[in-house]
């Protein structure tokens, strides 16, 4: 797991540059909130919003994600102060929460920037169950917000802005539909349900800190769309945090609020929150388990039995999300990763065909973008694909079809890039053999999109480079024809 996290692909030092400037934006904004007065909750508070402006907004462009974050504070400010409100009103306090999680999942349906408002919107609300803030702090806190998604805003866009020297990221929106038949809003009733289910037993383990099981349910739900996806993600949320738990009796606990000393382990937990999020989920939670234990720490009431009942609660909250997903209007793995699959095998098509049009000399043909697409839509795939080939899944068979599956798209990716770095060379030429090439890739994706016969031809040994990547693209295309079209009574990635 070490190697994995550690010694993972990191193009571009992007995950470096990513969590290198979490630390610098969250500790500006620590220190704006600080330097304007405020006191140990308000500088919680700021910390928190900056953390979540930096790490929730994906939209494609640089311009989008400055208007998702000015948006931000539009969306927690009136959920802290009905949170403020409420607080010596439980049941209404619980209703509320329930429908800031389903208003949150739902709010997915519009992208990216949906997805940023509801993730902001939980947390904020979320917050205050811990921070326990009277309606006399409100205005301080409402600041603190303010405050620190501006110099989140300012480091981001200002100070540290990467993203201009990068391609637009395409962050693929999940499968469509309407009404019931639309996977967010499946989800959002299955993260209500699920969230009540943890709310309700939280309660029954602790009155005063129930709300970690609301909190575990609803993150269990983020980044996925099916049943298998989300058992998997709600076992690691629990290893994460565990394992967590143990680092923080050996770090926060003898720690007991020191100010230099947490504020290092803050920092070390911030970088690590970042930097392992788009490897390991549970080694992302094993350090978001360590930064709550060193700020309950400073708020002077970190001890081993809160951490135990940390875990006990995480635990009632992933059982809350695997119940909802099993019971509650189910989104089976098998049609998700169909669906995402389609989806990459089209995008191979569009590589496929730009990049001819590119070896022709047509001007405005640019297979780079669908290149970035295609690498998101084969993460995507892997994350649907994750319950399958997860250690544990003792449908072996099933586990050896995916694994080729995913195997087989690598080649295919591996292959277009080799294709597009060919394409890129102002001495590449284009010849006959070549657009006959990308016609029978093109073809061989339609058959496979279409459930047709692949039918490949025997071609000599190429030497052109571009020849040679689409020969054997041809033959990645034909072989995955085999795990794809699986009889339907053993499907590649049912559950």
């Amino acid at each position: 797991m070490l190697k994995k996290v550690f010694m993972a692909p990191d193009p571009g030092r992007i995950r470096l540059r990513f969590a290198a400037r979490a630390v610098l934006g969250i500790g500006s904004a620590v220190v704006v909130c600080g330097l304007a007065g405020h006191s140990l909750t308000g500088m919680i508070t700021g910390g928190l919003a900056a953390l979540l402006a930096l790490f929730t907004v994906t939209d494609a462009t640089v311009r989008g994600q400055a208007v998702t974050t000015g948006l931000l504070p539009a969306a927690g400010l009136p959920v802290l102060a009905a949170a403020a409100l409420l607080q010596d009103q439980p049941v209404a306090r619980d209703l509320a929460f329930l429908a800031v999680v389903g208003l949150g999942v739902y709010a997915r349906r519009w992208g990216p920037r949906g997805h940023s408002l509801g993730v902001f919107a939980f947390m904020t609300y979320f917050a205050a169950q811990f921070l326990h803030p009277d309606t006399a702090q409100l205005p301080e806190l409402c600041v603190s917000v303010l405050l620190s998604v501006g110099t989140a805003a300012a480091v981001r866009f200002g100070l540290w802005c990467y993203e201009r020297r990068l391609p637009p990221a395409v962050v693929p929106a999940p499968p469509g539909g309407t009404g019931l038949a639309r996977i967010t809003t499946r989800q959002a009733v299955q993260a209500t349900a699920g969230s009540g289910f943890a709310l309700l037993v939280g309660q029954l383990v602790s009155g005063e800190r129930w709300y970690w099981a609301v909190g575990a349910s609803w993150w269990v739900f983020v980044n996925t769309t099916s049943r298998g996806e989300t058992l998997v993600r709600g076992f690691r949320r629990v290893l994460g945090t565990v394992v967590g738990a143990a680092l923080a009796l050996l770090v926060a606990v003898p720690a007991h609020g020191d100010g230099p000393v947490t504020a290092l382990v803050v920092a070390v937990s911030v970088f690590g929150i970042f930097y392992t999020a788009a490897v390991s989920y549970t080694w992302m939670m094993l350090w978001v388990t360590v930064l709550a234990a060193m700020l309950y720490g400073l708020l002077g009431v970190l001890t081993p039995a809160l951490l135990g009942l940390r875990m006990v609660e995480t635990g009632v909250g992933a059982l809350g999300a695997a119940l909802a997903v099993v019971f509650v209007l189910p989104v089976s793995t098998h049609s998700v990763t169909d669906a995402w699959i389609q989806r990459a095998l089209r995008c191979v098509h569009a590589c496929t065909a730009q990049t001819a049009a590119r070896l022709a000399g047509t001007p405005d043909a640019d297979p780079a973008p669908t290149v970035t697409e295609l690498e998101q839509l084969l993460a995507r795939v892997r994350l649907s694909v994750a319950p399958l080939v997860h250690p544990l899944n003792p449908m072996l068979g099933r586990k050896r079809r995916a694994r080729r599956v995913l195997a087989l798209l690598d080649d295919c990716a591996r292959e277009i890039r080799g294709l597009v770095a060919v394409a890129a060379d102002p001495e590449a030429s284009h010849d006959a053999r070549l657009a006959a090439a990308c016609w029978r890739v093109e073809a061989a994706v339609e058959a496979l999109t279409g459930g047709r016969d692949i039918v490949v031809r025997t071609a000599p040994p190429a030497t052109e480079p571009a020849l040679a990547h689409l020969h054997s693209l041809e033959r990645a295309l034909a072989e995955l024809s085999t795990p794809l079209r699986t009889p339907p009574g053993s499907p590649l990635v049912g559950t």
